[in-house]
């Protein structure tokens, strides 16, 4: 009996060891995720603290362009306000295409394409645009590590109890999707 109780207790601690370690390994891995979705935010919030000087200095210029520059705010104000990553995700793909047609619009205005702050926005928001490319594939890369976790065994036993569930991936959407697939044209 005495061998019984031992073989027992040393199954339960051995299933109680691997619970901890399953619940410990999947929320650093959730942690991570977080800090990775962070360090988006962080680059779209300077990316739209940025639109309303880049507005500013284009309305000078462009002030019959009002449709264009109101999309440009109205995408602006839908991504600050949006709280969940869905929406966040949602908001800022409009806000890339409002911004794309206002600096479409630099092509019509030469005095506004030469000018320094013009000029000096745009560069600022195509940095902050590179590094957003980097922190959406940290993002996903710490997503898919995440969601590998929650799905390998044994943790896909005890995630749903712990209340773990998988993921979604930072995407561009469909619309920015069929953009990046055509080649730029260039002309001479």
């Amino acid at each position: 009996m005495n061998t019984t109780l031992i073989v027992v207790l040393v199954v339960v601690a051995l299933i109680a060891f691997v619970l901890v370690g399953v619940y410990n390994r999947l929320v650093a891995l959730n942690q991570n995720a977080n800090q990775a979705f962070a360090d988006i935010d962080v680059q779209l919030k300077q990316r739209r603290d940025l639109i309303p000087n880049l507005v500013e200095t284009v309305k000078g210029y462009a002030a019959h362009e009002s449709g264009t520059l109101e999309a440009v705010v109205a995408a602006r104000n839908a991504a600050a306000s949006a709280r969940s990553v869905d929406d966040k995700v949602g908001a800022e793909n409009m806000l890339t295409g409002a911004l794309g047609k206002l600096f479409a619009l630099s092509e019509a205005y030469p005095d506004l394409k030469a000018n320094t702050n013009f000029m000096q926005l745009q560069s600022e928001i195509s940095d902050i645009e590179n590094k957003l490319a980097a922190s959406r594939r940290f993002f996903n890369n710490a997503v898919g590590d995440f969601n590998g976790g929650v799905q390998a065994f044994p943790a896909v036993l005890f995630a749903g109890m712990f209340g773990f569930k998988t993921r979604d991936f930072f995407d561009v959407g469909e619309a920015q999707r069929a953009e990046l697939d055509v080649a730029p044209a260039v002309k001479f």
